[in-house]
């Protein structure tokens, strides 16, 4: 081989000093300071450091690792536990920032985005190799951007293993290839060589070689033992020789004879039921698994081990119980049959215990030699108070029951405690890495003194040294000795090696293990004083495919993983999974119909052992230049989901602005005259009552460009409508003094009403100033003068009713101001200090202060009287009559629509005053004014809605003149639900929904040929989701314009009034003025709704391309110019299909009869014959049949509430109905396919159809469960006739809807049973619980509810997805309700 010698630059290495810590060993530093100057392999045993020198190499390296440096270290573990453990060790010992990463963590679906960011944010990344290989492959991360690359338990590198590839493909390519900016190596093993053999000197020598050449590294170690005996004591190695099992030949077979007659018998339970394949082999395997546990331990450990472990593997198996599958209850059958068995051979009598008798134990069978072996070297050490003991074993079920066995025998004879320790590849157990640590903490202190495991304690967990190791089973390679030899490092410790009698062969391997430990450190030695070799040209990944633009990498070692990568990720069902196909005899790769390859069948040439690589690299190749795999070789759908989350988890403020009408809003006028725009609010009540309402004048400070529907609208309330009809009037010229006085009689009248105030403040500090911006408009009342309506300034100047002078009577009347006209007091706004009350007065009565009153129980008084009793008031002018007053009309939200509410009694609306207790507030005024002004604020806030619709109209219109629409559509489209109003937006969210996915689908459909459904599903929504949506709202300023909150009269702000809640700000978008009113709370979800029903708003009153213009202003471009493409296709679809039958069902004859294939061709059907499956159609049919209903309904039944037409839809619009359609037409006869499990679950569905459930159409009324392949059938061959038909959506209907027929109506709807059930619920207060799971393909769904202390539960078990399931449930669990309401009445 030609040398490779480590050449260092010496600028460079000036720059790399050794940062020691203080308690490192003298071995340590000086295995550092080799480090350093080259690439290094320390060789040390188990518990000598190894880790202290790996952190004091990155304290050499701090400098150029710290950020802002480009540059990171990589710290490989070959074993999950191992991240964490040594990530902790890192941080405890340098203030590097350390990242950690494993597959949970979900690091497989990260892309080059996230890998730069956590390298930005960290300077070591400890993870496991098989990451580091997948970011270098897919160049994530590139090899020079690493300083420094640690590989703990190098000895892994070998053959195909994650390290070995890391140092073949990618240092040594770059190392061939010059390129010097290579990271420093450094490896860490107990033992350099991993054999399961003695070796000779030989094979060692050329062992140790090998790890160096392909480490590219040299061995460190010490000199000798002794160097390390010096700092860490030494284990004395024992054999402990155990005897043949005492177990009868005859006995052992007599059970295992037992055993298998029921693994048989339960196996052809399993066969003959009717299960779907996935069930038959799920079954078949846990079966044999127990079987063959439960056989090793019964040969190996003894009958009684063999019944805690058939105990333990049932209780697993209860645990991860399917609930559904009817496989479950046979292999649950099974380990208690197995169970049985082995308890008929335990004795019987009650008083006898496992482990009172040892001999008689092992001579009945009950526990095999060498399990009492092992109890005899633990109690050889009874005696030890602080115990610490490994039992290393090999199996995971060996240490499960060793630990019942030593905790059912150890408290006899002292208080240790024993746990197991095992990894969860075999899935026995499932210990989480949390508890695994608890109980190595546990060891530490002393609380566990016996810890029975498998090799994860060798190198895996850190666990502190012991005092005792004993192998019950054999060390298999050189390295799992010498690193369990290594745990035994306390003083005076012992290392116990267990060996059968007569065992010749494993003790004389063991021993060479002893020899080869010296062997292994002289050969190390040797060659550390060596050059390195250059590795050979690796001829397996001579063929590769390297993207340009990345750099990253697929070879003959990678291609069959990346491929089965690429297929995972292509849409499945429960019915088939897309996987490439293999055929050995003809060479040739078949990839599933779904994949975007034009041809899907791949032959190469080649070496015959690497053919089906060849294979897979040239299909990853081409997958790659049509752009299904992207240029970082992962997955296109990948990296588009990627996005979609992206977006979801991009920052979205909830504090959104809130618009005002420019309108009404301007800056305060100088001192000269202002002209004023009259509008009269013409009032009419549509309703009786005792007092009439009277127009009133709006008075703006601009013209408002009302449309004639935005001046006419209803105002619903408790006793009926009011209508409100806007008239323009023309201008009028208001000096400086008549707008105060205007402003201060409208700040007084709604002020009082709205807040009853009777402290009237000065009015001059609740005006704003002069040039801030305020809501200016003035709100006059109005009097027909010669039938034409005019501002009433008599009542407008009531505010200063001290200066009204009468001219016929004098002031004779005494008030709580002082003597008064009676004319002041018989229209007039008063209030009563003495209780802080306002009132109208309506005339002066014939009583006085001495006439009587009734007051309770018939009692009658003088009005003296009473308001001496009741107020503490001795009336001074007993003898003045009494006013007569109404108390204030309640300012009340009137929007919300006609509720009708009790009469209130009306002689309660009346009050008797005496006028000396009356102060004059407002005169002459009427109560026919304060009545009608009484309605202003709904009234307002419904015209500020209205032309805040307006003004977003104005805004789409300046950029989309063309596209015309109603104002009041715009509020409906921008009004929610919660503001309790009688329109919202859900009726046009729904509509708009449809189309949108309508729209982008079809756009989709046919930009992207040649990609699969799941990736066009995952385009659409990075479009069409909420976060996307309310993105393109938030650029268009629509939050501001979107009503959220009902309105609430307390919180309107009266016209001139200076706000101390909020202040007005002025902004511009696009060229326009928008004014805000501060923010309030906006969803994300709400924005995106209100985006979808202005869809629908412009598509219900402009049609397709009204909506497709606001779409396009929104920022969805979407273009319905379809080009047609060419389709391959060469088989005659007659000859696979009923063509005329299909035709005649459809009433559509296709021009292009591949379509029809196509869309009756399921994933499963593998044949070559048929390029492609009905995928990509069913994504296409379904957006289409969706729009289609929705807008039919929309159309057919125009006076359904919002709600009803999201219940019809959901109704109509679901894979059950069109199941159930299907079955109808007998189209499940068509379909091709070859899944068992969905031709066994058609079966079973038709075989519990109920033709009486034919005549409704939407699913949930069946009790069956429907194969999603036959509702996703309807929708393909909407798809087909779709693009058949040139992308008419009318012949679709005209095909598909005889199929669906009857559709629902608002008198056949029925509420979905998960709805229904949820809303009962809540309604009643009754308590409901749902548990919900699926696994290899089998849902379970229970319900439960408690109702009034009685439970109804209901508990679904069956292969359909998890909707379908909990609607059955759901539907169960309602018809026990409805029978106990039937029973109780």
């Amino acid at each position: 081989m030609e040398e490779a010698p480590m050449e260092i630059d010496d600028c460079y290495q000036e720059q790399i000093r050794p940062d020691t810590l203080s308690f490192a060993r003298s071995y340590q530093l000086e295995a550092l300071d080799k480090a350093i100057r080259e690439n290094t392999i320390v060789y040390l045993e188990t518990g000598c450091g190894k880790t202290l020198i790996a952190i004091m190499l990155l304290r050499s390296y701090a400098y150029h690792l710290r950020k802002p440096s480009p540059y990171i270290a990589v710290f490989l573990v070959p074993k999950v536990v191992l991240v964490s453990q040594q990530a902790k060790a890192l941080r405890n010992h340098t203030d590097l920032k350390v990242g950690t990463y494993w597959g949970e963590k979900g690091v497989d679906n990260w892309d080059g985005a996230i890998w730069k960011e956590q390298m930005e944010k960290h300077e070591v990344l400890v993870m496991t190799p098989a990451i580091l290989l997948s970011c270098l492959r897919h160049s994530f991360i590139k090899l020079k951007m690493i300083k420094v690359l640690i590989m703990d338990e190098c000895h892994h590198a070998a053959g195909r293993h994650p390290y070995a590839c890391i140092m073949r493909e990618f240092y040594h390519h770059q190392l061939r290839s010059g390129i010097t900016e290579l990271p420093r190596i450094f490896g860490m093993t107990a033992s350099p060589i991993k054999s399961k053999a003695a070796n000779s000197k030989l094979t060692l020598s050329k062992n140790i070689r090998e790890l160096m050449t392909l480490m590219h590294s040299k061995v460190y170690t010490c000199v000798s033992d002794a160097v390390i005996s010096k700092f860490i004591p030494t284990s004395t190695t024992k054999f402990q020789v155990y005897n043949e099992n005492v177990i009868s030949y005859a006995q052992f077979a007599e059970l295992a004879n037992k055993l298998s007659s029921l693994k048989q018998q339960h196996e052809l339970y399993v066969t003959s039921s009717n299960f779907i394949k996935s069930t038959v082999d799920s079954a078949h395997k846990r079966i044999a698994r127990i079987y063959t546990h439960s056989i090793f331990c019964l040969e190996e450990l003894g009958v009684w081990l063999a019944l805690k472990a058939a105990e333990s593997l049932s209780s697993i198996e209860i645990e991860t119980l399917l609930w559904g599958n009817s496989g479950d209850q046979i292999v649950k059958d099974f380990c208690s049959s197995a169970i049985l068995t082995l308890q008929s051979y335990i004795p019987s009598d009650p008083q006898w215990i496992i482990g009172d008798n040892m001999n008689s134990d092992m001579e009945r069978g009950l526990l095999t030699s060498k399990v009492c072996c092992l109890m005899d070297c633990l109690l050889e050490y009874r005696n030890f108070t602080e115990m610490r003991c490994i039992v290393f074993v090999e199996r995971v079920i060996t240490a499960i029951v060793l630990e019942v066995l030593l905790n059912n025998l150890l408290p006899k004879y002292n208080s240790w405690t024993a746990k197991f320790i095992a990894g969860n590849s075999s899935k026995l157990q499932n210990q989480s890495r949390k508890n695994q640590n608890q109980i190595v903490e546990d060891f530490r202190m002393g609380l566990v003194n016996v810890i029975v495991a498998t090799s994860i304690l060798e190198e895996g967990l850190d666990v502190q040294s012991c005092n005792l190791v004993i192998r019950f089973d054999p060390s298999p390679t050189v390295c799992s000795f010498v690193q369990s030899r290594g745990r035994a490092r306390m003083q005076n410790s012992d290392y116990i090696l267990m060996v059968k009698s007569g065992d010749s062969v494993t003790r004389s391997r063991l021993e060479k293990y002893l020899d080869g430990v010296e062997m292994m450190r002289k050969e190390s030695l040797h060659h550390s004083s060596l050059p390195c070799e250059s590795l050979e040209s690796d001829k397996f990944n001579e063929q590769t495919y390297r993207v340009a633009s990345t750099g990253a990498v697929v070879n003959l070692s990678s291609s069959i993983t990346l491929l089965y990568l690429y297929c995972s990720r292509l849409p499945a069902d429960g019915y088939f999974k897309p996987t490439p196909r293999w055929d050995k005899q003809t060479g040739t790769l078949y990839l599933p119909k779904s994949c975007p390859l034009q041809v899907q069948a791949v032959n190469v040439h080649g070496e015959s052992k690497y053919l089906k690589n060849i294979a897979c690299l040239e299909a990853c190749k081409r997958l790659h230049m049509i752009g299904a795999l992207t240029d970082n070789l992962v997955p296109s759908i990948v990296v588009e989901k990627a996005e979609v989350e992206d977006f979801g988890n991009e920052p979205y403020d909830e504090d959104q602005p809130s618009y005002v009408p420019l309108e009404l809003v301007n800056r305060m006028p100088n001192n000269s005259n202002t002209i004023y725009y009259c509008y009269l609010l013409e009032l009419k009540q549509n309703f009786s009552y005792d007092i009439t309402v009277q127009d009133i004048f709006l008075a703006t400070r601009v013209k408002l460009d009302l449309e004639t529907e935005c001046m006419q609208f209803n105002m619903g309330f408790d006793r009926g409508s009011l209508s409100v009809n806007l008239k323009y009037k023309g201008s009028i010229n208001l000096s400086p003094d008549q707008v105060l006085l205007c402003k201060r009689f409208q700040v007084n009248v709604l002020g009082i009403l709205m807040n009853h105030k009777t402290d009237m403040e000065t009015v001059s500090d609740k005006f704003c100033l002069e040039d801030d911006l305020e809501f200016d408009y003035l709100l006059l009342p109005s009097i027909a003068i010669e039938e034409t309506p005019s501002v009433d300034w008599i009542t407008i100047n009531s505010i200063h009713p001290s200066i009204v002078k009468c001219l016929h009577h004098e002031a004779n009347i005494w008030t709580e101001k002082g003597l008064v006209c009676p004319c002041i007091l018989r229209n007039a706004l008063i209030c009563t200090p003495h209780n802080g009350r306002t009132y109208i007065t309506t005339g002066i009565m014939e009583l006085d202060g001495n006439s009587p009153l009734e007051v309770g129980d018939g009692e009658v008084i003088t009005y003296k009287k009473y308001f001496g009793q009741k107020h503490g008031i001795q009336l001074r002018f007993e003898h003045q009559r009494l006013l007569k007053a109404r108390h204030v009309f309640p300012v009340k939200n009137y929007c919300h629509g006609y509720r009708q509410a009790k009469d209130r009694d009306v002689s309660k609306t009346f009050v008797e005053l005496p006028p000396e207790l009356c102060s004059i507030i407002m005169s002459p005024i009427s109560v026919r004014t304060i009545y009608s002004f009484s309605f202003i604020p709904s009234i307002m806030h419904r015209l500020e809605s209205l032309l805040v619709a307006l003004n977003f109209k104005k805004m789409h219109l300046s950029l989309c003149p063309q596209n015309s629409i109603q104002t009041f559509k715009v509020l409906e489209a921008m009004t929610t639900k919660s503001c309790k109003e009688n329109f919202h937006y859900e009726s046009l969210e729904t509509l708009g929904d449809s189309f949108l996915k309508y729209a982008v689908s079809q756009q989709l459909f046919n930009m992207y040929e040649n990609h699969h459904e799941g990736l066009l599903s995952v385009k659409r929504e990075k479009i069409i989701c909420n976060a996307a949506l309310c993105k393109l709202g938030c650029s268009s300023k629509l939050p501001g314009f979107i009503r959220n909150e009902p309105f609430d009269p307390k919180t309107w702000i009266i016209p001139g009034v200076k706000s101390r809640c909020f202040k007005l700000e002025e902004t511009v978008f696009k060229g326009t003025k928008i004014y805000t009113r501060g923010n309030r709370k906006l969803k994300r979800k709400i924005a995106a709704d209100v985006v979808e029903a202005l869809i629908g708003a412009f598509l219900s009153t402009g049609g397709e391309m009204a909506a497709l213009l606001f779409l396009d202003w929104v920022g969805i471009k979407v273009n319905f110019n379809i080009t047609p493409y060419e389709r391959q296709f060469d088989a005659c679809p007659d000859n696979l299909i009923n063509v005329s039958f299909l035709e005649s069902l459809l009433k559509h004859s296709f021009r292009d009869r591949s379509l029809l294939v196509e869309a009756m061709t399921h994933g499963s059907y593998m044949l070559p014959d048929v390029p492609r499956c009905y995928q990509r159609l069913e994504y296409l049919g379904d957006a289409v049949l969706d729009y289609l209903i929705t807008t039919h309904l929309y159309n057919e039944h125009p006076g359904m509430t919002p709600g009803q037409l999201t219940d019809m839809r959901s109704a109509s619009v679901n894979n059950d109905c069109y199941a159930m359609s299907a079955i109808k037409v007998q189209l499940h006869k068509h379909v091709l396919h070859a899944s068992q499990e969905l031709h066994k679950h058609i079966a079973a569905t038709l075989d519990k159809f109920d033709e009486q459930s034919s005549s409704q159409t939407f699913g949930w009324e069946s009790e069956a469960s429907f194969p999603k392949v036959l509702g996703d059938i309807i929708e393909s061959l909407a798809g087909a006739i779709f693009v058949d038909s040139g992308y008419n959506k009318e012949v679709v209907w005209q095909s598909i809807r005889p199929l669906l027929e009857p559709l629902v109506t608002p008198d056949t709807l029925t509420i979905h049973p998960i709805r229904e059930l949820t809303e009962l619920c809540q309604k009643m207060n009754y308590t409901m619980e749902k548990n919900l799971s699926r696994n290899d393909g089998v849902t379970s769904c229970r319900i439960e509810v408690i109702a009034d202390g009685i439970i109804h539960q209901y508990e679904y078990k069956g292969s359909t997805d998890k909707k379908t399931a909990t609607r059955l449930a759901c539907k169960r669990v309602l018809n026990s309700l409805q029978l106990k309401e039937t029973q109780d009445q």
